[in-house]
């Protein structure tokens, strides 16, 4: 291993933190984003930096671009994020080279954030800059989506992006799985009422949803878009979600469960109704984004048999006058 494969995933072996010859040792795997003044920077699967001074080192190799997935539908990064994309679609959008830039009057990062699938046709200065002042002339902050952990993903970017003080503000994990399985879940008889608007009633649990029309906009924008709703007492539902079904894939998002009605599986039986619907509609795989921090959801997701395929991060555009 030497600074020329910088861009590539490798395996290395350093001494720990204070050690010294015959210490402990302490691996990394990730992607070697850096090689610079005696310091190699490892961005890991999860998008963590790791510092490793040269004077530590004590092994280190090129390996396979990704891990081998053990299960799940095959799938690149750029197809999940392509579909992700269209599932939570823009107000409004325009192209540099290769980076779309998205606007959504602020609702869900997903559509007010910057897609990079490949090359921006400029430098990368010239670039960020053309960024931060589309977004600044519709007031909003300038965001870049970025992905960690898969081949084709994005560590090289990120790097360049810390480097530049762009702060990553939220990251999370794509998940897929195959949808048979899913559907074979929790029966949900004829608790779950699927239509291909969200009422007043599925809004007012919808944790997320921002009280504007641009909300309304991008939840009912996808190739075919369907919300689920279990009624509970007084009119405000025990559970809801949203599937938009894409070709092959379906994308779930806005799981939520009144508090309490949780464990009782009614996420699973609104599950299994979305799966159901978007096998009737030609879908077999299926994806979610999930939050590194949300035990309850992964515990779920990983019992209808989803694993991680990547990881993805919003970095934030540093504030102008140094906030």
């Amino acid at each position: 291993m030497t600074a020329s494969d910088v861009g590539k995933r490798v395996s290395v072996r350093r001494l720990a933190e204070g050690g010294s010859p015959g210490a402990k040792f302490t691996d990394a795997v990730g992607v070697l984003t850096s090689w610079n003044d005696g310091v190699l920077l490892i961005t890991t699967r999860g998008g963590e930096q790791v510092r490793i001074p040269e004077s530590s080192l004590v092994a280190g190799k090129v390996v396979p671009a990704a891990p081998a997935r053990r299960r799940g539908p095959a799938a690149s990064y750029e197809e999940l994020a392509r579909a992700a994309a269209r599932a939570w679609q823009p107000v409004e959008s325009e192209r540099l080279g290769d980076w779309e830039l998205r606007a959504a009057s602020g609702f869900t990062r997903r559509a007010n954030s910057v897609l990079p699938l490949g090359d921006p046709g400029l430098p990368l200065d010239e670039a960020l800059s053309r960024v931060r002042a589309w977004y600044a002339r519709r007031g909003l902050p300038a965001y870049i989506q970025t992905a960690t952990g898969a081949e084709g993903t994005q560590e090289l970017l990120c790097a360049e992006l810390e480097a530049r003080e762009w702060v990553r503000e939220v990251s999370a994990e794509m998940w897929v799985g195959g949808l048979a399985p899913v559907a074979d879940g929790v029966d949900p008889g004829d608790r779950v009422e699927l239509t291909r608007e969200p009422g007043e009633a599925w809004l007012g649990r919808y944790q997320r949803k921002g009280a504007s029309e641009v909300a309304l906009k991008v939840l009912t924008a996808g190739p075919s878009v369907w919300f689920a709703t279990v009624p509970g007492e007084g009119g405000e539902p025990d559970a809801i979600g949203r599937c938009v079904v894409d070709g092959r894939w379906a994308g779930f998002a806005a799981v939520e469960v009144a508090p309490s009605r949780r464990r009782q599986g009614l996420a699973s039986a609104v599950m299994t109704a979305l799966s159901r619907r978007a096998l009737e509609e030609g879908a077999s795989a299926a994806w979610l984004q999930v939050e590194a921090d949300n035990e309850g959801a992964r515990a779920l997701y990983g019992r209808l048999g989803f694993a991680a395929h990547h990881a993805y991060h919003h970095y934030r555009a540093p504030d102008p006058a140094g906030h």
